[in-house]
């Protein structure tokens, strides 16, 4: 079953062609706001994007730079989108890495990636050039930030201005380079939640094929502004909140870090934000804090999404936001949608947030289908559910088993090249076309896909059982005194049997509330889970039940889009 289109679309060839056609019919129009050093925003109109993007791009192949391989590692900013574009719009094949790494696992990157060039943020400055001398393969060192070339650095600016001097002067290096659209120009690492990464070879048309099904499935105008707050350097972020909102002439700013989401939203007041399920978590599980803090402000919360859903979902009227004028306004006041993907989110928060007026969509995808493969729309959509394919996609369940569950596999023009000098894995996953991604689901009558795990995750019984570690592990992390959680399977020698084992990372600032004390044992905190894990027990059947649980001092390793590494946690 292919899925058609809900909303017209704009054609493009390449991102070369959708940034000379965005700058075209948006160029007055503010493409980015920016804060300055006095805090007040600041806006760059899409002309002047695009004149930055052609200025650099000029200036990195005069220095003899075309077809190469070029790093880009920074925070969110302006001068990431700009480098970018420059990169793939005509220059070489853009590296974009994780600003989180340590240098040793950089220098490895820019290694294994063959890069000629890195373009970095000052703020990685100490990092860069400590590994700069182990790095001879890298002829440039170009620094976001600088204001004039230093010894072994160039300076960004200064580029750019070089190079609009040199199209001023009539060099069409650039701006006349042709784009093979099926040609590698992004090589992106993957985050490795279960294994090291892999480079994912990707498109022009890759890229360019899933930012129109996206927005032929969900509805998006230049009447729009996006605050980025997930890492560019990963692809749901650099194509969806980034590529797609230039692509629709929307304004993006940029949060200034996680713990500034707050203050950020309130100024910039955006109309839609990518998201993961822990932040979104994190937020709701705050509003009922805030609420438990003042007497009686918890029933009365819970009183008015009772009235707010008997409202909106029977009688159809809304009043959402009238009802919860104050949580809007904390989002921004402006906020229609929220795009949650990287890791399924509890229904619990989706429908919790719904109620409240605020509209979340989950979506599936990965790296290697760059990124997006189903979506909720907003006309057919269940918050428990991954959505449907994109408009124009294949996808299937692959040694579906007695329950339903099979791997998922994906045929579409936004698959991935395949894994950079990686045959051997390129192969295990890329058969006659179609993408094995290693994710288990079933799908209802109506076409939707409801994710249940890692295919590599499954904890199998004795008698056959499929148990889910992500899914125990939602449940798990509903209660008000367990942050996180990573469940897994731990063989019995004596009876043959695999039972579930849990690490938990307790709130101890909710445990401390809950019993009113300022400090804490070990035997407290453990008998606290311990009794959260006897509610859970009792709800479960006894094959799901957790035989055994450790409890963490720290929170588990993660990536950048807050998943669980979970390939790094020793587990005995």
């Amino acid at each position: 079953m292919v899925l058609e289109p809900l909303f017209k679309v704009r054609p493009i060839r390449d991102l070369k062609d959708m940034l000379e056609q965005s700058a075209d019919l948006f160029g007055e129009k503010n493409a980015f706001l920016l804060k300055d050093e006095k805090g007040e925003y600041k806006g760059i109109k899409f002309s002047e994007f695009k004149s930055e993007v052609d200025g650099l791009g000029t200036a990195l192949i005069s220095l003899g730079l075309k077809d190469k391989h070029i790093a880009v590692i920074g925070e969110n900013r302006y001068e990431w989108c700009v480098a970018y574009l420059a990169v793939v719009n005509g220059t070489g094949v853009v590296v974009p890495l994780d600003k989180e790494l340590p240098p040793a696992e950089i220098q490895t990157l820019l290694v294994r990636s063959e890069a000629s060039a890195v373009i970095f943020s000052s703020k990685l400055y100490p990092e860069i050039e400590s590994i700069a001398s182990s790095l001879p393969s890298v002829k440039y060192f170009i620094c976001m930030d600088a204001d004039e070339d230093a010894e072994g650095f160039l300076s960004m600016k200064k580029l750019i201005e070089k190079g609009r001097r040199l199209i001023d002067s009539g060099d069409r290096s650039f701006l006349d380079a042709q784009v093979d659209n099926e040609a590698m120009n992004m090589l992106i690492f993957t985050s490795g939640t279960t294994d090291v990464s892999k480079g994912v070879m990707l498109s022009h048309k890759n890229i360019c094929s899933n930012m129109m099904a996206v927005c032929s499935a969900l509805y998006i105008d230049s009447n729009d502004s996006a605050l980025s707050m997930l890492p560019l350097h990963h692809t749901y972020e650099c194509t969806c909140g980034f590529l797609v909102m230039i692509y629709n002439g929307c304004t993006i700013s940029f949060i200034e870090g996680l713990k500034h989401i707050a203050k950020n939203l309130k100024e910039f007041k955006p109309s839609i934000i990518m998201c993961v399920p822990l932040i979104l978590e994190n937020m709701y599980r705050k509003i009922w804090e805030q609420a438990s803090k003042k007497r009686g402000m918890k029933t009365k919360l819970k009183a008015a999404l009772f009235i707010s859903k008997v409202l909106y979902r029977g009688l159809k009227i809304d009043l959402r936001k009238k009802i919860f004028k104050q949580i809007h306004e904390t989002l921004g006041g402006k906020l229609r949608l929220i795009i949650s993907g990287a890791a399924a989110i509890d229904p619990v928060v989706s429908h919790g947030f719904e109620a409240m007026g605020v509209t979340i969509r989950q979506g599936y995808g990965l790296t290697e289908c760059s990124p997006i493969v189903t979506v909720n729309r907003d006309n057919f959509y269940r918050h428990d559910s991954i959505g449907q394919p994109l408009p124009g996609f294949q996808v299937k369940l692959v040694d579906v088993n007695s329950e339903g569950v099979g791997e998922i596999a994906v045929k579409c023009d936004s698959v991935m090249l395949g894994y950079y000098k990686n045959p051997e894995a390129t192969e295990k996953v890329l058969k006659d076309g179609w993408l094995y991604t290693g994710d288990l689901a079933y799908m209802d009558d109506s076409c939707l896909f409801y994710v249940t795990g890692r295919k590599k995750n499954v904890i199998v019984t004795k008698n056959g059982k499929n148990i889910y570690p992500e899914e125990v592990e939602i449940y798990l992390n509903r209660s008000s005194y367990i942050q996180e959680s990573m469940v897994y399977g731990k063989y019995d020698e004596a009876s043959g049997e695999t039972y579930v084992h849990a690490q938990i990372y307790p709130d101890l600032e909710a445990i401390k509330a809950k019993l009113r004390v300022s400090e804490l044992t070990d035997e407290t905190v453990w008998n606290v889970i311990n009794s959260e894990i006897k509610l859970f027990n009792n709800n479960m059947p006894l094959y799901m039940r957790i035989r055994q649980f450790t409890i963490r001092e720290n929170e588990f390793a993660k990536t950048t889009t807050r998943k669980i590494k979970r390939y790094l946690e020793k587990i005995s």
